[in-house]
């Protein structure tokens, strides 16, 4: 079945054009694909800085998706008393000051306080997707929205790809050459020397990035937006839960999206592992190795890209629930040959997995969005804490990489795509189900 989409209605509601507050509440999403995908890489040179393990790294996906979870309700409760506005720029805020927290904290020269400043910068991202994913929802009608919030994510990768680019000329190919092996032989004096400078190299993007959100933070506070029925309320918090525990819908959207972004994160973050390992089997050198497969994440990340706005384009002729079970379908696919193949062949499947992640996002809270009525900023709140996904799933992933563990010849670092695997099962099972409910039930 065709939809059918007036595009000339996309941004604009009530006869209000909303081109100019689109614009810009995108570039946050663009800001926050820029700092989520420099994280990534930053888990393995933290991990060779501070010499430790691959779980102890994964902390910093631990810290920056607990300040997602920790304050997408309290950044609910202040847009729902308040505008979409005012969460964007409080957010921006927290950002910037997260960023910033990096130059104590390499001052300092030890591993915790990043994990703050990390846990800070993310309070912030929880401010800004609580208000601008449900404040891009309302830039024009319900039918549209999927699509819409599709186009708008498109933005993310962009940003995305610029925090990976800059990630390795400016962190990875200025850090020390030294390999995990040599730092460890390392006395105590030449430990803090080489520390203090990979640091430096580490944490100059975070500065530059707290600079550009002062300056974005700045154009929005001067641009008068339109409300698009965005307007104070009281409504209690409990009152709001009761009410959006009793859809079904939202409920299962919630779950889905747990599970999503644990796939996405456990994909990101152990690429450079992954690539690592495959590269160093070929008798490559680690430092050599790690470049290398982050330039295997940047093109993974440009597939990314371009899938998203092919999948936009799609989002007119076929329904979002049942594109998006198509997708994870063929992620499941290739998350297979990722477990299977010990070679490149699994780095070739692990890239195209991004291809087939590009639409989830955005179409599992569009989907989950539907019938939630007034409740759409504490809905969208719900959608934000299951972000929470991506700090559960990788220090497992870790675990099973750390574990050393073999089966079938399959390395532990093969078999541990197994968690990725079980969460796009989820998704797939998820897209059926709103496909079934919403388009066939209804036809009957």
């Amino acid at each position: 079945m065709k939809l059918k989409i007036n595009t000339t209605e996309l941004l604009s509601k009530d006869g209000i054009s909303f081109v100019v507050p689109f614009f810009l509440i995108t570039s946050c999403f663009a800001l926050w694909g820029f700092a989520n995908d420099m994280t990534g890489p930053i888990v393995k040179a933290f991990s060779k800085i501070f010499r430790m393990s691959a779980t102890e790294g994964a902390l910093v996906q631990v810290a920056f998706y607990l300040g997602y979870f920790a304050m997408a309700f309290p950044a609910a409760i202040f847009i729902q008393r308040h505008t979409f506005k005012s969460g964007v720029i409080v957010g921006l805020t927290l950002f910037a000051i997260g960023s910033f927290m990096f130059l104590p904290a390499k001052m300092l020269g030890f591993y915790y306080p990043f994990l703050l400043a990390y846990f800070i910068l993310t309070c912030g991202l929880s401010f800004l997707e609580t208000s601008c994913n449900p404040y891009i929802y309302c830039m024009g009608p319900e039918e549209t929205a999927t699509q819409r919030l599709n186009l708008a994510q498109a933005f993310n990768p962009i940003g995305a790809l610029t925090g990976m680019y800059i990630v390795m000329e400016l962190v990875q190919k200025q850090m020390s050459p030294m390999s995990t092996e040599q730092r460890q032989d390392l006395n105590s004096m030449q430990f803090n020397l080489l520390k203090d400078h990979d640091l430096s190299a580490l944490i100059g993007p975070y500065l530059g990035l707290g600079v550009a959100t002062i300056i974005l933070l700045l154009l929005i506070r001067i641009t008068k937006m339109p409300l698009a029925g965005d307007k104070a309320s009281n409504k209690e918090v409990g009152t709001a839960f009761e009410e959006l525990m009793e859809v079904t819908n939202y409920r299962n959207g919630v779950i889905a999206q747990f599970f999503y972004v644990g796939a996405q994160v456990t994909c990101w973050t152990f690429i450079i592992q992954y690539g690592t390992h495959v590269f160093m089997a070929e008798g490559m050198e680690e430092k050599a190795a790690e470049i290398l497969s982050q330039k295997y994440n940047i093109l993974a990340m440009g597939l990314f890209t371009v899938s998203r706005f092919v999948c936009t384009w799609f989002l007119k002729y076929i329904q979002p629930g049942r594109l998006l079970s198509i997708l994870a379908i063929l992620a499941i696919s290739f998350t297979i040959g990722v477990i299977l193949f010990p070679d490149r062949n699994g780095l070739y499947c692990l890239v195209c997995i991004s291809a087939c992640m590009s639409l989830m996002f955005p179409t599992i809270y569009g989907i989950a969005l539907r019938g939630v009525g007034e409740n759409v900023k504490f809905a969208g709140a719900g959608l934000i804490m299951a972000i929470l996904g991506g700090s559960f799933f990788p220090p497992i992933q870790a675990l099973i990489i750390d574990s050393g563990v073999s089966f079938l010849g399959l390395s532990a670092t093969n078999l541990s795509f197994i968690i990725p695997l079980i969460c796009f099962c989820v998704v797939a099972v998820y897209g059926h189900r709103s496909y079934v409910t919403h388009y066939i039930l209804n036809e009957i």
